[in-house]
């Protein structure tokens, strides 16, 4: 059969790449798809843009199931339509996927169902949230309440940066050009810890966790320079034993799935909980994303043995209870590379050379790619996303930096130490 996948970047290539993996599956055709997309046995880019181009081509090609990939679509209301004509799609409804795409309504809903989160505080009046910010100190978390395309949230350290980032993120229209974000603030306490991807599908009521995984989100190696929408990632982070899977099932993803059907807007889709771990094992949201993260994917796909096709379709069928996922016992490691410019003004038509053939212990997904004729050139922030598989997270690591130093292009950006979290536990 025919499937049909809504996206761009290296989370849509790894879905497609392992749902094109399905014996059940002829063809994925990726709207719109990037440089890798197009190469990738069994996928073929189509140029849709809208919603309704979509929901004609899902009619005319006979399409027996739609992903969802990014978070825009989805806010939209693209499975409210899709549904309404009958069409199978996986994702969550426009109002379940307020989720992710309203910060206070997250804020609110987990607040009703005591979900463990920070302290927050929502503004629209610039002003009011200058004397908060006055009063509460830094550092301090200020989020933009819609869909910012990455660009919506700012760790203060300091008050005169976050009096900075209340201007920007309020006054300065520099939302405007990628956002749903308006002129709405959270402001939320700065919480110390370990962060933590935990990625699960839910067919309405029942769930099935992904492999767990950890996020690099800023630039530089050690943690520093500016916030990023992640420049590598790893599965399984470490830090999640048996016992805090179990906790982060009972005190977060079991209530949402409770409320949501509660609230009469049962979820469907993927749900992504960015957690912080605090030093006394303390379990917090810092967000909600009504999709699968990226760059998590790229290494959770790699480690996945189970057929995605199979595990998606469970979850529009409602059976997900039927079914568990099976897991590669290694460590997968992804390292981003990005655009020179990265993350505020990143360069794009950069001719990339070198891209190693993938191979069964790795394998290249693309991003912000795409091809002009023969030449592969760079179009986004985060270009691509080299991941690898290995016994330890150190020999991932190795192996994902040695092809990642036989890519080149112009302004070439990555870290050189994702993983160092569970590298520095095992010492």
């Amino acid at each position: 059969m025919n499937l049909l996948l809504i996206g761009s970047g290296g989370r849509e290539h790894a879905l497609g790449w392992r749902l094109a993996q399905s014996p059940r599956v002829a063809r994925v055709y990726v709207a719109p798809g990037n440089g890798g997309t197009s190469g990738e046995d069994g996928l073929v880019n189509v140029e849709l843009s809208s919603i309704g181009e979509m929901l004609a081509f899902a009619k005319s090609e006979s399409i027996a199931l739609t992903v969802v990939g990014p978070e825009a679509p989805l806010a939209e209301g693209m499975v409210d339509a899709f549904r309404a004509q009958g069409l199978k799609i996986y994702g969550p409804t426009r109002k379940a996927a307020q989720l992710e795409s309203s910060k206070d309504f997250a804020k609110s809903f987990m607040a009703a169902h005591k979900i463990p989160t920070a302290r927050h505080a929502t503004f629209i009046d610039p002003t009011k949230a200058h004397a908060y910010v006055a009063a509460q100190g830094a550092p301090i978390v200020l989020k933009a309440d819609g869909l910012a395309a990455g660009k919506g949230v700012i760790v203060a350290m300091d008050q005169p940066e976050a009096h900075r980032g209340i201007d920007q993120l309020m006054l300065s229209g520099a939302m405007d050009a990628t956002a749903t974000a308006g002129n709405k603030l959270v402001i939320e306490e700065f919480i110390e810890g370990e962060e933590v991807s935990f990625i699960v599908m839910i067919d309405g009521r029942n769930v099935l966790a992904l492999a767990t995984s950890q996020d690099h989100k800023r630039l530089l190696d050690k943690d520093q320079g500016p916030n990023t929408g992640g420049m590598g990632a790893y599965s399984p982070a470490q830090v999640v034993t048996p016992e805090l899977h179990a906790r982060i099932m009972r005190e977060v993803i079991q209530p949402t799935v409770v409320g949501m059907e509660a609230g009469g807007e049962p979820y469907t889709g993927f749900l992504y909980a960015g957690l912080m771990i605090t030093p006394d094992k303390a379990i917090k949201v810092l967000e909600f994303n009504c999709r699968m993260g990226d760059p998590e994917t790229q290494p959770i796909m790699m480690r996945l043995k189970s057929d995605l096709f199979a595990l998606v379709d469970h979850g529009v069928n409602g059976t997900l209870d039927r079914i568990e996922a099976q897991w590669d016992r290694r460590v997968g490691l992804g390292v981003v590379l990005a655009a020179s410019g990265y993350p505020d003004n990143p360069r794009k038509g950069d001719e990339i050379a070198v891209v190693p053939r993938d191979a069964d212990d790795f394998h290249v997904f693309h991003a912000g790619t795409r091809l002009d004729g023969d030449r592969l050139l760079s179009n986004g922030g985060r270009v691509m996303c080299v991941t690898a598989l290995g016994d330890t997270v150190r020999i991932a690591q190795r192996r994902a930096y040695e092809i990642a130093d036989q890519i080149h292009f112009s302004g070439k950006q990555m870290r050189r130490d994702i993983g160092h979290r569970a590298i520095a536990a095992k010492r």
